[in-house]
């Protein structure tokens, strides 16, 4: 006998470590994203009033698996013919039960317990929701969703939509997946580096979104870094011999290693220079830097690598003073060669170079820009800072003006605030004419 709050407890432990993979193999064995997604929350519900009455079995993934297939086939042997059922994943030759249509042996294997090892079937699921026909916002979503275990309401709740938005949004998404024959697998030789390069990109867009929100009152969404991170994770150890997921996972890390540092004890934004770094997480950031030399062991120089070796050097540096910029401005020329000319990286080399060879030669880099980024708020703050620096107050202050105007977050509003306040300030104090 256990109490409820145990088994409570012992199955919010089971969703944490165990919903990404085990929908991931009832995707592939019962060819229904929406059967398989219904039957193991069904599995879960069960799980609470279970496990209070006859104690926490000693696998809880198994029972949990058991549970939801038995229920999964019995929704699909409700089904009038399982011939005439539009198989909502094209699965690639699979044992039985995983491809073709089931008959009736595939279906007692289904409903079968199992005692078996529970293999890992998440890229396969990962690689589905990542599928190039999704629109991006698609792709975050139901990865969110299927892979990652959030509710439908906590990623409406990240990305600043209501829940109904939102579950039409991933509703959507499987329904292009059906009516495309979008193959469950993960691709193979040629085809495995572009589709990679979209799985990885889905990552660090939810890593981006927690890392510096888009809108709304904080700055960052711990949350969402965590679960890319944890991603991230999952696909560099179920593709050892790709360079990419681990410079990625180094990125991630290094950069989310100084959230505690970047507000303050009430919010509010604090740039690089001024963060406490002794609030940096250093297990992190050692971890991080070691991705890093593994990443580059390959010998294979990409995007992510690059943009984690510059994590790591600002990471390394235990006082502002000691940040090695003449390193991070030749590591950006060389993104930038990497990136076809990037103007964003551009940008963020112009920060680099103005911190060895002073504003102007900042304010150079940024020539031609506008044309290119448009009203982009991080160039107009570029700018403001590298004008104020030159002594030209009055431009510098329309540039922050602007882009607090544009401000996405309340944290970004509010720094740009102050930093309008301090022009009006020199103002008021300077003597008259």
């Amino acid at each position: 006998m256990t109490d409820e709050r145990a088994a409570s407890a012992a199955v919010e432990q089971a969703f944490t470590d165990h919903w990404g993979r085990l929908l991931a193999l009832l995707t592939g064995q019962l060819r229904s994203m929406e059967i398989a997604e219904e039957s193991l929350a069904d599995a879960f519900e069960r799980a609470v009033r279970h496990w209070a009455a006859d104690g926490v079995p000693d696998r809880p993934e198994a029972w949990l698996l058991t549970t939801a297939r038995r229920r999964g086939v019995d929704q699909l042997r409700r089904e009038k013919t399982l011939a005439r059922k539009l198989p909502l994943l094209v699965v690639d030759a699979e044992p039985a039960g995983a491809t073709g249509t089931a008959d009736a042996a595939d279906l007692a294997d289904l409903g079968a317990g199992t005692g078996e090892e529970i293999p890992d079937e998440r890229l396969r699921l990962l690689f589905t929701c990542c599928h190039p026909a999704l629109a991006m916002p698609a792709r975050v979503a139901l990865t969110l969703r299927m892979v990652g275990g959030l509710t439908t309401a906590e990623i409406a709740r990240a990305f600043l939509v209501s829940e109904p938005t939102m579950a039409a949004r991933i509703t959507r998404a499987k329904k292009k997946i059906a009516a495309a024959g979008i193959p469950y697998r993960v691709p193979r030789g040629a085809d495995l580096p572009e589709r990679l390069d979209g799985v990885l990109a889905v990552l660090y867009l939810v890593f981006t979104e927690g890392h510096a929100a888009s809108s709304g009152e904080t700055l960052v969404r711990r949350g969402l870094c965590a679960e890319a991170i944890r991603l991230t994770r999952v696909v560099s150890a179920l593709l050892p011999a790709e360079p990419d997921p681990v410079a990625l996972l180094a990125l991630m890390i290094l950069q989310h290693s100084r959230r505690d540092a970047r507000t303050d004890e009430e919010g509010r934004l604090v740039v690089l220079p001024d963060q406490d770094r002794s609030r940096w997480h250093r297990a992190e950031i050692e971890e991080g830097v070691a991705l890093v030399e593994r990443a580059a062991s390959f010998g294979r120089v990409s995007g992510y690598l690059v943009q984690a070796a510059i994590a790591a050097e600002h990471a390394s540096a235990t006082e502002a003073d000691g940040t090695d910029w003449a390193a991070i401005a030749q590591l950006y020329e060389r993104l930038e060669r990497l990136t076809g000319g990037s103007p964003v990286v551009r940008l963020n080399r112009a920060v680099a170079v103005a911190e060895t060879a002073g504003a102007d030669a900042g304010l150079a880099l940024l020539d031609g820009l506008d044309d290119r980024l448009g009203d982009y708020q991080p160039l107009l703050v570029t700018r403001a800072e590298f004008l104020r620096r030159t002594g030209e107050h009055d431009a510098a202050r329309r540039a922050y003006a602007r882009a607090r105007e544009l401000a996405g977050n309340d944290a970004e509003r509010e720094f740009l605030g102050r930093k309008l306040a301090d022009f009006d300030d020199r103002s008021a104090k300077a003597p008259p004419n």
